[in-house]
């Protein structure tokens, strides 16, 4: 009977809506997420079949994604835990600086470190990937050769634990979600950006600020 059950579910067609902030050119929606639905479609012979929203297409601010997830407006999301600051606290030991420097191993770590010490934080869900992202660079229409520079410019911050680091150093931290990056840089909302140089593409920050600095691995320098 058992295996009847089984069967029957097997043979029903569903259809999952994927919802996301990102543009289905941005690394992430176009390498990972859009083969990852390609992968299911096939392997289930059509069975499941996932609709792709990415930029936020069926509303709201990418901080109410995982709401979206919770309360089943949506199937699946893809978000960044730092829009809800303060939520996932065990997760914010992986936003500390200097913690990853790619986003190969430290994604498996951290994937490992969740399942194993934050799952609780994720009861009314059901998280099927945690992964990391490539370091972040700090993208500014003023150019940034040591850490005293960074004092006095308005940065957005992706995260309270980087807004923090930010407002420690001298800066004015901001926090926005990524969609708003653009227009806040081009308005002089603020005056650079803390991001992965794979997010600056489909945002086209380079056309907006001419300096991208990053960390290099002794923390106590800095790279152009």
């Amino acid at each position: 009977m058992a295996v009847a059950l089984a069967s029957a579910a097997m043979a029903q067609e569903v259809t999952l809506r994927l919802h996301q902030f990102l543009p289905l050119q941005a690394a992430i929606p176009a390498n990972a997420i859009q083969p990852w639905i390609d992968k299911i479609e096939a392997e289930s012979g059509g069975r499941i079949k996932i609709e792709h929203y990415p930029s936020m297409q069926l509303g709201g601010a990418p901080s109410a994604l995982y709401g979206q997830a919770k309360d089943g407006v949506v199937d699946i999301i893809w978000t960044l835990m730092g829009y809800t600051p303060g939520r996932f606290p065990v997760s914010e030991a992986f936003e500390l600086p200097f913690m990853t420097g790619s986003s190969d191993a430290p994604s498996r770590a951290f994937h490992e470190y969740m399942m194993e010490n934050a799952i609780e934080e994720f009861a009314d869900t059901r998280p099927l990937v945690f992964h990391t992202h490539g370091p972040g660079w700090i993208h500014s229409s003023k150019p940034i050769a040591n850490l005293e520079d960074v004092s006095g410019q308005k940065l957005r911050g992706p995260t309270r634990v980087i807004t923090s680091l930010l407002g420690k150093l001298g800066a004015t931290p901001i926090g926005m979600p990524v969609p708003a990056v653009p227009e806040a840089l081009s308005k002089g909302v603020i005056d650079g950006t803390v991001l992965p140089f794979e997010v600056t593409v489909p945002l086209r920050v380079s056309e907006l600020v001419a300096n991208h600095t990053g960390f290099e691995t002794n923390p106590s320098c800095l790279m152009i």
